[in-house]
């Protein structure tokens, strides 16, 4: 009688052989998610035109760059403040620290401050809106494929869906979880373009209070040092950019156009 073979299990961290070299999926897959992202930036910027000129969105996208390096490194360094003290380079240790949190926010100050030092006025976040979610997906297949080799797993749960991440401990496979949100969010503006007509900038500022909002919970059931009342630095930053969109949260028709008979 012919024995069923069950599939062997995921090993932790995923990698691909090239040449000589095993190259984790998580560093193949960041790159590509950059570069897809931003040739659909591209895309649509050719398809749908921009309100901004060529040489302003330019440096728009240098304030974004340079703005999410930075948020991102050091929220992402701030997730750990006890490791800070114990690492021989702070510097390093900054550099080596990331979170798509901190790379949000900061690429936000970055264009924002960008935008007043050349005198734009006009939104720009609406053409980053799908680049960005789409990046995010793949960014996030990659965290997912680190399992608990990289702070983006969750913390141990009973439920059915719970999964071994790679030390043999049923946990909340919250990159998982992350990509069907971007998902649904994707959907959804989809879904609102369609019924409304929103105003110049309303789809990044979904996004943002969307997402902030998601991280706010999602971080919950992930593991980490907390600063106050049970939240960790993320979940701080999270509510710091909702307080920002303040006005959008409690005001939500300021982003829909109004129609005029």
């Amino acid at each position: 009688m012919n024995e069923t073979k069950l599939p062997a299990p995921v090993h932790f961290p995923v990698t691909l052989p090239i040449f000589s070299l095993q190259v984790p999926l998580h560093a193949i897959l960041e790159s590509l998610g950059m570069f897809v992202g931003f040739r659909y930036f591209l895309y649509l910027r050719k398809r749908q035109g921009d309100l901004i000129p060529q040489e302003n969105r330019i440096w728009v996208i240098i304030g974004a760059i340079f703005g999410a390096l930075l948020g991102s490194r050091l929220l992402g360094a701030l997730e750990n403040p006890l490791d800070i003290m114990q690492v021989p380079n702070i510097l390093l240790y900054v550099y080596q620290s990331k979170t798509i949190v901190g790379g949000l926010l900061g690429g936000l100050a970055g264009v924002e401050l960008m935008k007043w030092g050349i005198g734009e006025r006009h939104s720009s976040g609406d053409l980053f809106t799908r680049p960005l979610i789409l990046a995010m997906i793949i960014g996030r297949i990659g965290c997912f494929s680190m399992g608990v080799h990289e702070e983006t797993y969750g913390v141990a749960t009973s439920l059915p869906w719970g999964m071994h991440l790679g030390d043999e401990v049923l946990r909340h496979p919250v990159a998982l979880y992350e990509i069907v949100f971007l998902v649904l969010l994707w959907i959804g503006l989809n879904w609102l373009r369609k019924r409304y007509t929103l105003v110049s900038g309303a789809q990044f500022k979904i996004l943002m209070i969307a997402y902030l909002l998601f991280r706010f919970l999602l971080d919950y059931i992930k593991p980490g040092y907390r600063y106050l009342l049970g939240m960790g630095s993320i979940q701080l930053a999270c509510l710091a950019g909702l307080l920002y969109y303040s006005p959008s949260i409690f005001y939500p028709t300021r982003l829909i156009k109004k129609e005029y008979a």
